[in-house]
This record gives C-alpha cells, structure tokens and sequence, in this order.
C-alpha cells in the first residue's frame, strides 16, 4: 500500500507540473511562430501625416506660376492611404509679345488614395501609387494696354476682370516615402494628370488653372514633400 501511495503522489506531482507547464510552453511557441515585433496588434489605424509640398513653392517662386500645397493622409495598417490635398494655385503673367497680362489665385482640392506596394508595409520605407479626383473653381483677370483705333485714332485698352471658370480632373500618382528621423518623412511622386471636364468662361481664353497648371502643356507633373506623423 505505501508502494502505491508513492507511485499515485508521483503520477499527481507529475501531472501538475504539466499543467503548469503547458500554458508556459504555448507561449514560448506562439511567440516563435508569430515574433511581437512583426505583428501590428491587429490594429488598423495608424494615425495621420500632414505634409507641405515644397516643389510648388520653389516652383511660384521661379516662374509666372505655381502653388502652395498641404495634404493631410490617413495611414490605415501601413498599407492603403486616403488622402485629402489642399492648395492655393496662383499665377500672374505678362506676355512681352502680345502685351496681354493674366493673373490668378484661387484653391484647389484633391481626393483620393495610395497603395503601398511594398513586401514589408511597417517598414521606414514606402513606394506607392494612387489616384485623385482633383477640382477648383476660379476665376482671372485679363488686360491690355489697347491698340488704336485705324479710323478714329484712339487707344481702346482692354481689361477684363473676375472671369469665372471651373475644372475637373483626375491625377494618377507614383512616388517614393521615407522616414528619417522620428516623425519626420519625406519623399516624391511623379503626377499625370487627365482633363474630365471644365468651363473655360466667357472669353475662353485660360492660361493657367490652379493646381492643374497651364493650358496646353505637359500632363505630368510632381511634388516633393516633408512631412510629419501625428
């Protein structure tokens, strides 16, 4: 009898320790299997970026024209991007040829998302592209000194002002995001642009739409932008 009273206490001390033990070894395993530091704690908002592009400021500050540029992006598990971008397009021209002065300022709106393509979404790196369905409604004014009159001989200027005009059109982008320090990224995109439709006012006669850019250039375009996590 005492033989089996050893026995059945050592099957008992056996057993609990075993049970003891199981959720211990599970846990080893599980975090084998799955490291915490590659898992994302199923979580699929990771906050805001709000962002300035600075090839639009270096661009006004170069040329007749340009814009001033922000955009706030809403990181959903590092990998798809709604964004909203919000800009202020201004130009003022004068043409040496025809003499004829435009000038324009008026905002502009963006809406749309990226995708990132990378293997590794968590990574500091990102390369993605997207589309946006970008609007602005503006208006321009238009002069001239005027040219005389072949008959009576007086000089008849002309100036126009406040011509009211609209555009719509879609933009597909491409481009590159790094972090370099903490919060702080930056990057680049490339950007062609696509006419759906638009209302060029009375006169017919647009030199430069904001946040598309002038009337019969290029399609393709860019930005190169510093931004901040939040």
């Amino acid at each position: 009898m005492t033989t089996l009273k050893a026995i059945s206490s050592c099957i008992s001390s056996l057993v609990i320790s075993l049970a003891l033990a199981l959720p211990a070894g599970a846990q080893e395993m599980n975090d084998i299997i799955a490291p915490p530091d590659t898992i994302k704690n199923n979580r699929w908002f990771d906050g805001f970026a709000l962002s300035v592009d600075l090839a639009g400021v270096i661009q006004r500050a170069v040329s007749d024209y340009g814009q001033y540029e922000a955009a706030l992006r809403i990181n959903i598990d590092d990998t798809w991007f709604p964004i909203v971008e919000v800009g202020l397009g201004s130009a003022k021209h004068d043409d040496v040829v025809t003499q004829i002065s435009y000038k324009s300022s008026a905002p502009y709106f963006r809406l749309g998302a990226d995708h990132n393509f990378l293997k590794d979404k968590h990574d500091i790196y990102r390369v993605y592209g997207g589309a946006r369905y970008a609007f602005s409604y503006y208006s321009y004014d238009v002069s001239h000194p005027g040219v005389e009159d072949p008959v009576w001989g007086e000089v008849v200027p002309y100036d126009e002002k406040g011509v009211k005009c609209n555009a719509h059109w879609l933009e597909f982008a491409a481009g590159v995001d790094a972090k370099i320090w903490g919060p702080v990224h930056i990057g680049w995109s490339v950007r062609y642009r696509r006419r759906l439709f638009s209302d060029n006012g009375k006169l017919g006669n647009v030199w430069y739409v904001p946040g598309f850019g002038k009337a019969g250039r290029t399609r393709l375009g860019g930005t190169f932008n510093v931004g901040i996590d939040l």
